[in-house]
């Protein structure tokens, strides 16, 4: 082969493995007893190459501990601060006063969400305020006070429940957002963020899915392999291979009902719950953690966005025995399943992982199950440039 063709060959093969991939991170509530300090959780999470941080009910020390770091922070603003920052924007300000103004830019923070699961919340607690009038103008006020303060990198978005805003996961081209979220909140919500450059974002557990369809293989949601474990949207044509990619691509479905699938995606939780009545045949949150990270990093993103998501988070760094729907004393709602008291922690306290995970990697995994390392990729090249200007001096 010519150098040339050579030279073109590698340098088409390392662009398509050198593409960006998912940045992948922990939620991490510092307010959940008997955990270690944050400085503690900032210096394991760096020595463990995670990229960012989900970060619950937000404290000033647990903000302050990530400045001067490669990792990035999504801040969620707790849900009973949404109806006063709805109609006062000076609270919005004192917040961020309080937890971004004395930290940022050396505290990288990438995105701030009004509220996690504002709706389901709402429905469940005896609270007055109603989300279809305070979510989006809570939303807007701290828009204007991150601009008024002169903060014009970091976006403002809200998180939904993939199961409490989808009509359905299966087909994904037939899923819409329910009614009548989708015409009074998720609508003009969509306008929102694509009018700030801002991101959708869900919190997307095929576990709950999977519990709640019985037709639904264990593996299909696990990542595994297997030759029956796959199911084909008749109407697009497309092949899914596992139950995250599907739920995804139902999201994106609906998007594009309202002409807003463009607006990138963020899962800001996803994960396996330990289960005791799976260990004697596999720990199933150890799998699931290690087909999500692999799936991630292979850069194929889904079928209907080959970009994929631009960020996962894994619920969560620390166990919280909780029931779902219930709320910490901030009204940060801190339950994810629905399926009674379960431990969803990948770390223990004293700063081990439970599962054998690994956060980074130097190989990329491509289409066709080939392994490329990025850096002989690189060194590749450098040698290859020099001859191929002596062959074409």
């Amino acid at each position: 082969m010519p150098p040339f063709s050579l030279y073109t060959t590698l340098l088409l093969l390392c662009a398509t493995a050198c593409t960006a991939t998912t940045t992948v991170g922990v939620t991490y509530n510092p307010s959940i007893p008997n955990i270690p300090p944050p400085e503690k959780v900032a210096s394991t999470l760096q020595s463990l190459h995670i990229q960012a941080v989900h970060l619950l009910d937000p404290t000033p020390a647990a903000v302050r501990v990530f400045a001067y770091t490669n990792i990035s922070l999504l801040l969620s603003v707790p849900n009973d601060l949404v109806p006063s920052f709805a109609v006062n924007r000076s609270a919005a300000t004192l917040w961020l006063y309080s937890l971004v103004l004395p930290y940022h830019p050396r505290t990288r923070i990438s995105l701030i969400s009004v509220g996690s699961d504002v709706i389901t919340a709402a429905a469940s607690s005896d609270a007055a305020s109603d989300p279809t009038t305070t979510l989006i103008p809570a939303m807007n006020n701290l828009h204007l006070s991150l601009r008024d303060l002169g903060i014009r990198s970091i976006p403002v978005s809200t998180t939904f429940s993939f199961i409490n805003v989808m009509t359905t996961s299966f087909p994904p081209s037939f899923a819409e957002f329910q009614e009548p979220v989708n015409s009074l909140i998720i609508t003009p919500l969509l306008q929102f963020l694509d009018e700030t450059n801002s991101s959708f974002l869900i919190n997307l557990f095929p576990y709950d899915v999977y519990r709640m369809n019985s037709e639904i293989p264990v593996g299909y949601a696990l990542f595994q392999e297997n030759p029956f474990n796959f199911r084909d949207d008749t109407v697009t044509g497309v092949r899914y291979r596992n139950l995250f990619d599907m739920m995804v691509d139902a999201v994106i479905a609906a998007m594009a009902v309202l002409g807003k699938e463009n607006i990138p995606v963020i899962v800001t939780e996803t994960g396996w719950p330990n289960e005791a009545e799976s260990e004697a045949i596999g720990n199933y949150a150890e799998m699931y953690l290690k087909g999500l990270l692999m799936h991630l990093r292979s850069g194929m993103g889904t079928p209907l966005k080959n970009e994929g998501v631009a960020e996962a988070y894994i619920y969560q760094l620390f166990d919280e025995i909780d029931l779902k729907n219930s709320s910490n004393k901030n009204g940060t709602s801190i339950s994810r399943s629905g399926f009674g008291r379960q431990r969803w922690g990948i770390m223990h306290p004293n700063m081990t992982l439970k599962y054998r995970i690994a956060f980074s990697g130097s190989q990329r995994i491509l289409r066709n199950g080939n392994y490329l390392v990025q850096m002989q990729m690189l060194l590749a090249l450098l040698v290859l440039v020099p001859i191929h200007r002596i062959f074409t001096a």
